[in-house]
């Protein structure tokens, strides 16, 4: 009986041992926050009120060539 209850306080002198020290001593480590950096989308050279203009305007010309030929 002697031998278990020794062993049963070993057992928890280890066990709360590990626990005390499960972390370490040392100071925590805090890693830096990830910044995400967005690049603005590509914009083309061209507006688009000026392909639409020209459309248009190529959609009337043609009309109008149309409308000579009759």
């Amino acid at each position: 009986m002697r031998l278990t209850t020794t062993l049963a306080a070993t057992a928890v002198l280890a066990v709360s041992a590990v626990s005390a020290n499960a972390g370490g001593m040392s100071e925590p480590v805090m890693a830096p926050p990830v910044v995400v950096v967005e690049e603005p989308a590509p914009t083309s050279s061209i507006s688009s009120t000026y392909v639409i203009i020209g459309v248009v305007a190529a959609l009337l010309i043609a009309a109008a060539v149309n409308a000579d030929d009759d």
